[in-house]
């Protein structure tokens, strides 16, 4: 029986423009550490240990691989750019709640499922610190303390689509993927997911798709998936 839910966030959980929120990202970024590093440097850093943690297939945490990669492009210590990275995420960051919104569909759908017995879980791809996932957790009107796990660099040590990052969440939940349902709005990370066995659901809001061809088990709008959460039985 399926009785857990995986959750992408960006696109999904969270309605956001990919696009914009980048852009203003990396504004943020740059504005940030233009004490210590231009703008256009940063970026192109942190643009090579994005792909670093994306290609990586060691068991090592998406963090370590990524500073690993960042001290190569810096050519040295790299400890001011740590502790900088980390006021970044409580502050700067913060900037970027205007590139997202939340949608009140989106709130009732988690807690219908809550309410259901269901066990949530974020798995957005974990390219950025638990604290930075914490805060767009809160911009889309949910609470962290709803989902069973959720996953960040720190943590985990795959990205999407490969597949081996989500054999290490069901591993570290413990549950088997004819047990869960992945609802993503990404074809090529989130419904690669099928492959494993889970039942997936595409949300079309925010829909990305880099090639032509669509595999899922289900699709829809969010209005779409409240409907589907409604009509699946309780599991308490």
């Amino acid at each position: 029986m399926r009785d857990t839910i995986l959750f992408d966030l960006d696109g999904t959980l969270l309605p956001v423009d990919i696009e914009e929120f980048t852009h203003v990202y990396f504004k943020e970024i740059g504005k940030y550490f233009s004490d210590i590093i231009e703008a256009e440097k940063i970026v192109d850093y942190i643009w090579k240990g994005t792909k670093a943690m994306i290609e990586n297939l060691d068991k090592r945490t998406n963090e370590e691989v990524f500073m690993e990669s960042f001290k190569q492009s810096v050519g040295g210590d790299i400890s001011a750019f740590k502790e900088r990275f980390d006021s970044f995420y409580d502050k700067g960051f913060l900037a970027v709640e205007k590139t997202v919104q939340s949608k009140p569909i989106v709130k009732q759908a988690v807690a219908l499922l809550k309410d259901k017995g269901y066990s949530l879980i974020i798995a957005t791809n974990p390219l950025f610190p638990k604290k930075a996932i914490l805060h767009r957790i809160a911009w889309a009107g949910l609470n962290a303390n709803d989902f069973d796990y959720i996953s960040h660099y720190e943590q985990n040590c795959y990205c999407k689509p490969k597949i081996e990052f989500y054999e290490e969440v069901l591993g570290s939940i413990d549950k088997s993927p004819n047990q869960c349902y992945m609802v993503g709005n990404d074809v090529q990370e989130d419904m690669i997911a099928g492959k494993l066995g889970l039942e997936t659901y595409l949300i079309t809001d925010h829909l990305i798709n880099r090639d032509k061809d669509i595999t899922c088990d289900h699709k829809g709008s969010y209005e779409d998936f409240f409907s589907f959460c409604q009509s699946l039985a309780s599991v308490k």
